[in-house]
């Protein structure tokens, strides 16, 4: 079995401690990790995935493009890709992130933007050389029949380029994002959209986060050739695009991740959160609430609103004044991008001038923190009374099912409608429009208002929801699916 993904599971800085050539290995966490050491040691599974900066390339030379050693990637095969850094660079600022990931989040202000130009073009052939470099190494990776399991829209490319390449292999492609409605996928120019759609369509099986994002996927596949391809969509399932000239299927199913709830729970109890917990207290001061977000500042999170939800809470309800505090983190993210670091500027300016407005010598409004911290934010979680996630649009958000695993006493959750999480969380959540502040904050101030035990109950059955298919097990669903294929 092989996965592929952008970012592997251990990267590594050059260590000025160890002399010329020294190098520190720091292993990566999240589900893909958890979830491939689900399978065993013993299973023979190889990781591909790019070497993002000069510690993981100088890693890769001293391996000589083969395996890196188990030392360092804690038992795991891992093999890293020395794509040239222009390159890298091109596919995964100018076309990954600028362009997909704006693409199904509909970020795009469009009277000003996308404009496909030749830049463009220029930055499309990085992305497709990018994605050869990962179709080439699996298929020199992989053993006879093998599973490979694609990850992300960093990749689309791959599952078409690899099947040319060895189509003996069973070949899956899996989405963390939300895909983009057919109207608004259309932005892109014919000839990418169908490079996109029939790259991901060399899988023996897609899978998305939740119904309504395979759905989607399938009406931009609708728009494909109809001599070549056809969509069955039977009822109360996602379906398949089958493919008239080569007498095979693409399978599209859904897998929701949930949370890991033994780890958030032991981790979240560990002296580094207990510390920090201490002075979120103190910062937060003796017999307040918390109204608790955390994020990175990417554009689809929707900070700036939440922030002008709260301040509207403040104006429209002053007895919640020093009553309440927001503990808002907001985690720098792809600070390359002018326009993310634009975005952090004003998550700041418009923290600042809650505090200026509304702030009292005893009482600050807003406590925000940009720099990452995981044991703060775990801190932050135990403390939460109301925990807020409005993002744009989000393929899940793991943080909506995070809070309520790991809250001390409970707490309510106000969700946005566009959140993948809204699917399964949004019976006990308090749910928004993250376009409508004066909507947000009349839910927050319900939120807060909630008797104790009404919140406990909430938070319990919202928990439950949440674990319901923790990482490892997220993982080998997708590949038994996989594997049933072939077997069927």
């Amino acid at each position: 079995m092989l996965v592929a993904s952008n970012r592997g599971p251990v990267s590594y800085t050059v260590d000025e401690d160890e002399g010329a050539g020294g190098l520190r290995a720091s292993r990566g966490g999240g589900g893909l990790v958890s979830g491939l050491s689900a399978i065993g040691a013993d299973a023979g599974s190889v990781w591909v995935c790019a070497a993002l900066g000069d510690g993981d390339r100088a890693a890769v030379r001293r391996a000589a493009g083969g395996l890196l050693p188990g030392e360092d990637t804690g038992g795991q095969r891992v093999r890293m890709l020395d794509i040239d850094a222009r390159v890298h660079s091109d596919a995964y600022n100018g076309i990954a992130n600028s362009v997909l990931w704006f693409v199904h989040h509909m970020l795009y202000q469009t009277p000003l933007e996308p404009v496909f130009d030749a830049e463009f073009r220029r930055q499309w052939a990085s992305y497709e050389a990018y994605n050869r470099a990962f179709a080439e190494a699996l298929a020199e990776e992989a053993a006879e029949g093998a599973a490979v399991l694609v990850q992300d829209y960093h990749l689309c490319l791959v599952p078409g380029m690899l099947r040319a390449l060895r189509p003996d292999l069973r070949i899956g492609h899996f989405s963390h994002t939300p895909w983009a409605p057919r109207e608004y996928f259309e932005l892109l120019p014919e000839d990418i959209r169908e490079q996109l759609l029939t790259g991901m369509l060399g899988a023996d099986r897609v899978a998305f986060l939740t119904w309504r994002w395979a759905t989607a996927f399938m009406r931009c596949a609708e728009g494909l050739d109809a001599e070549r391809h056809r969509v069955a969509r039977p009822s109360g399932a996602p379906g398949a695009v089958e493919h008239l000239r080569e007498d095979r299927r693409t399978e599209v199913g859904v897998h929701s991740l949930g949370a890991d709830g033994d780890f958030l729970r032991e981790r979240a109890h560990r002296p580094d959160v207990e510390e920090r917990l201490a002075a979120l207290r103190a910062e937060i001061g003796e017999g307040r609430k918390a109204i608790v977000r955390v994020d990175r500042t990417e554009l689809s999170k929707n900070i700036v609103r939440g922030l002008l939800a709260y301040r509207q809470l403040l104006e429209e309800h002053p007895e919640w004044r020093e009553r309440v505090v927001h503990v808002a983190f907001a985690y720098p993210s792809r600070q390359d991008l002018a326009v993310y670091r634009d975005y952090t500027a004003a998550v700041r300016r418009v923290a600042d001038e809650i505090n200026s407005v509304y702030g009292t010598p005893g009482w600050t409004p807003v406590v925000l923190h940009v720099k990452d911290d995981f044991a703060r934010s775990l801190a932050a979680y135990r403390l939460a009374d109301v925990a807020l996630v409005n993002p744009i649009r989000d393929g899940m958000n793991l943080v909506a099912k995070e809070v309520p695993v790991v809250s001390e006493q409970g707490c309510a959750l106000v969700l946005s409608r566009e959140a993948g999480a809204h699917e399964e969380l949004r019976a006990d959540a308090l749910v928004v429009n993250p376009y409508d502040v004066l909507e947000t904050a009349r839910a927050l101030h319900e939120a807060l208002s909630l008797r104790p035990e009404e919140r406990a109950d909430r938070a319990k059955r919202l928990a439950a929801a949440a674990t319901a298919l923790p990482p490892a097990q997220w993982f080998l669903e997708q590949l038994r699916a996989l594997e049933e294929l072939r077997a069927g």
